[in-house]
């Protein structure tokens, strides 16, 4: 059996509701649903959450974890929420909160806004800091990876948008040679 699927998903001030095929979670953050495969089956009582699958077949053990992780993040997501961190380096290179959308100076000739999507909330902290967060732990880690690719960082001098955790592996310049 799935080491982490057969884990039950304690539930805390959240409304869990199951309707053909499909569970709703609601939280103090929000809404999620997800559409669950019709060989898992969910059992929800007062405190907790079960996934159990049918066979040991191949396929049903690759869902019966999937389908848990999946279920635990959502009820996550609505009772605690998803923060990603992006740093900017570079000199110039800064963030600024406009209303709902974020401009860029990123060392182009223009200027780039990004605007946050429904369920995304953007803080800058600092001009050099993005902080993003949501409920929703799969368009946190997507609208994050989408601001990281308006300026990948470089291996040269580590300019560009990171993650707060990554570590950007330099790479030896030039020498000058006889």
């Amino acid at each position: 059996m799935s080491r982490i699927g057969k884990k039950p998903i304690q539930i805390k001030d959240v409304t869990v509701t199951k309707t053909d095929g499909t569970i709703k979670v609601k939280g103090k953050l929000g809404e999620l649903s997800m559409k669950v495969h019709p060989n898992i089956t969910v059992d929800v009582t007062n405190d907790e959450i079960i996934v159990t699958r049918p066979d040991d077949s191949k396929e049903n053990r690759s869902l019966h974890g999937l389908t848990r992780a999946l279920l635990n993040n959502i009820v996550k997501g609505v009772t605690e929420g998803y923060i990603k961190t992006l740093d900017i380096v570079g000199v110039g290179y800064k963030a600024e909160l406009k209303g709902e959308a974020i401009l860029f100076s990123l060392g182009y000739s223009h200027p780039i806004y990004f605007m946050a999507p429904a369920g995304i909330k953007f803080e800058v902290p600092v001009p050099t800091q993005v902080k993003i967060s949501g409920s929703d732990k799969e368009l946190v880690g997507l609208i994050a990876a989408k601001i990281r690719s308006l300026k990948k960082p470089e291996p040269y001098k580590g300019k560009g948008i990171k993650y707060s955790n990554e570590v950007i592996v330099r790479k030896a310049g030039k020498t000058a040679g006889k």
